[in-house]
Order: structure tokens, then C-alpha cells, then sequence
């Protein structure tokens, strides 16, 4: 077993102290830094830097950077959810160094979409069917990947082909 122990910090975001979500470090007990590249490999990181050792995936809407010695998640509805979040990450991470031999590591972040290559596939009539204000955070969003080309309603056919096609060479998943 990779990591055994941590101890759990949770504040607000200081630029907005109201906020009802809240955000969690999980001091690490136990170095995780050999086993981020093949978490990385694992659990489809969307970036991943080797200088320091970090990777970081969104899973449930969710920002979780691994680093060497503490774990960062945003956006907490309270203290239960991190501890959900942990207990399957701790899991993670110790099937993963359980398993490395069985796991090719992988040192670099994926490919993402172009913010401006969506933008030239979209109307560009800020008509704000699709809930944004305007195309370009409509293209923001689809490079997050939060929407899709069906998300659009002032998109033709073939404009929405194109979108999927273009973003079909990226992947969307999550980690939960």
C-alpha cells in the first residue's frame, strides 16, 4: 500500500469567502510521486507536468490535482463529499501502484480543443439560444468539455458535423 494516511484542510476560496462550496487539501502521510505517472495513464489526466511531479483530472465537476504529497479538489458541497472523493482516490492510487507493472506510465497531458478552431466551426451570431452570452464562451465550454455540437441551436447540420468531427479526436470522459 502506496499511501496510508492523511490529514484533510478544508477552507473557502479567499476571493469569494461567501461561497457555499468549499475546497480540500489532503496532506499526504506518504510521497505519491512514482505512482502519478501511471495514475496519469490510468485515470486519463488532463494535465500532467513532470517538474514538479503533478497530475490533474476533473471528475464529477471536479478539479483533483495530485501532487507528491497532498491531494487538491474544488468545489466541495461539503466534508462527505471530500471524504467520498478521497476514499476512491486513496483506492486509485494504491490499485495503480498495485498494478504498475501491468501499466505503461504516461508523462504527458492529452491533446485538447483549440478554442479558436471551435469558434471558426461555430455561427458567430451570439443569438444566446444555446444559455451563453455569447460564441465565445460557447466555444469555452465545448473545449472544457461541458458542451457539444448539439448544444447549439443556431448550428446547420453540417456546421454540427463538423463541430463533432473536429472534437471526436478528443476525449471527454470522466473519472468517477
Amino acid at each position: 500500500m502506496l499511501l496510508k494516511t492523511y490529514t484533510k484542510e478544508f477552507f473557502r476560496p479567499k476571493c469569494m469567502p461567501g461561497a457555499a462550496s468549499i475546497h480540500c487539501f489532503a496532506h499526504l502521510g506518504e510521497s505519491v510521486r512514482d505512482v502519478l505517472p501511471y495514475l496519469n495513464a490510468e485515470l486519463g489526466g488532463s494535465a500532467y507536468t513532470q517538474d514538479p511531479p503533478s497530475v490533474t483530472f476533473k471528475a464529477h465537476g471536479k478539479l483533483i490535482s495530485v501532487h507528491a504529497q497532498k491531494i487538491a479538489i474544488n468545489a466541495l458541497r461539503d466534508e462527505d463529499e471530500a471524504d467520498k472523493i478521497l476514499a476512491w482516490l486513496r483506492q486509485a492510487i494504491n490499485d495503480t501502484w498495485h498494478r504498475r507493472e501491468e501499466i505503461e506510465p504516461c508523462f504527458e497531458s492529452p491533446s485538447r480543443p483549440v478554442l479558436i478552431d471551435i469558434l471558426r466551426l461555430l455561427p458567430k451570431t451570439n443569438c444566446r439560444e444555446c444559455h451563453e452570452p455569447t460564441c465565445m464562451v460557447f466555444a469555452a465550454r465545448v473545449a472544457e468539455g461541458v458542451k457539444d455540437q448539439n448544444d447549439c441551436p443556431a448550428m446547420g447540420a453540417a456546421q454540427q458535423k463538423q463541430l463533432e468531427r473536429y472534437l471526436s479526436q478528443f476525449v471527454f470522459d470522466d473519472a468517477f
